[in-house]
């Protein structure tokens, strides 16, 4: 009789699962989601929160819970103590942290969103049942010191807008955006974000915009707020929609209003590329943000006298408070040209 055939080799085990994510990176993403979701934030803003408390968390890991032992790689609490984590950190962990930070060079605006984005995701896991206490509640923030925000002459700005060369189609898409940026004010996520049905005015509806009146803009939380668009802005975009996009937009089909020469929406880097090599054509001493732009809309607006709380609505500002900075920058220009030109100063 034959002998059985050899079993067949058993079958190699699987390879076993990669372990779960820690419970605190569990947490934190069900709060960044809920930025995210519920509050609306932009995805910059949560990725500032995400780096900020990734920032500590890893550093708790990788220390036991001082937060402040600075780079060592294999340290650990105090001899004794429950190592801690993100979750499960201390008002002294979070205080360390903070020293940390400041030694490290960080602005104090830096730490005071760092302190921020802790409060936010403590708050959160008290409210989800995550811990019983909040261990941010008594931080104090840094000092800050409200420096004026940069802002470009009057002169400055038309250099700058002046140079584009408008004879080629990128350079007119490059002129209608620096246009509509000074103009509005935006933030230059909401300029690479717009949309073509945010355009209002004569026309559209299914045709041509005729004319532009003003625009509908989405800030930080998704809040909607109407800006008007000044007879300049509009021609220079309204020629642009006419004469560039269709070209440079061939095949796609999206809504962004400017695109790049891949016929794609414009991104914010490939928007500060631009704005920094129009910057240096037009011979400015540095190349602005666009935020100086935006800086400069508003601080041109009160020097020819509009009301500040138009401009606070035209920026999107939820508190005047934050508009009042331009009058700041109103003052010392006038006590600038005050001590230049009067004889007595």
């Amino acid at each position: 009789m034959a002998a059985d055939p050899p079993a067949p080799p058993a079958s190699p085990a699987s390879p076993p699962s990669p372990n779960p994510p820690a419970r605190w990176r569990r947490a934190l993403r069900t709060y960044l989601d809920a930025l995210s979701a519920e509050r609306g934030l932009s995805r910059h803003t949560v990725a500032a929160y995400r780096a900020d408390l990734e920032r500590l968390g890893e550093a708790l890991a990788r220390t036991g819970g001082d937060a402040g032992a600075g780079n060592a790689a294999g340290g650990a609490g105090a001899p004794g103590s429950e190592p801690r984590d993100l979750l499960t950190a201390d008002a002294a962990a979070l205080a360390a942290h903070l020293r940390e930070l400041r030694r490290r060079g960080l602005a104090p605006r830096s730490i005071s969103r760092a302190l921020s984005s802790l409060r936010g995701f403590y708050a959160h896991a008290v409210t989800a049942g995550e811990r019983a206490d909040d261990p941010s509640l008594n931080l104090a923030p840094p000092k800050l010191w409200r420096s004026l925000p940069k802002v470009l002459s009057e002169g400055e700005v038309e250099a700058l807008l002046a140079a584009p060369d408008t004879a080629t189609p990128r350079g007119l898409r490059d002129r209608a955006m620096l246009e509509l940026l000074y103009a509005t004010g935006l933030r230059v996520g909401e300029l690479v974000g717009l949309q073509l049905p945010q355009l209002r005015g004569a026309g559209g509806g299914g045709g041509a915009l005729r004319e532009i009146d003003f625009l509908v803009a989405f800030g930080k939380g998704s809040k909607e707020r109407v800006v008007p668009v000044g007879e300049e802005a509009a021609a220079w975009v309204l020629r642009y929609l006419g004469e560039v996009r269709p070209q440079l937009a061939a095949g796609e089909r999206h809504l962004a209003v400017f695109v790049n020469r891949s016929g794609r929406g414009m991104s914010r880097q490939g928007f500060w590329k631009i704005l920094r090599g129009h910057a240096l054509a037009a011979g400015l001493d540095s190349a602005p943000s666009p935020h100086v732009l935006r800086h400069s809309f508003a601080t041109h607006l009160l020097e020819h006298g509009a009301d500040l709380r138009a401009v606070q609505m035209m920026l999107g500002h939820s508190d005047i408070s934050t508009t009042q900075i331009y009058t700041h920058i109103h003052q010392q220009r006038l006590k600038s040209l005050y001590d230049r030109f009067h004889p007595r100063a």
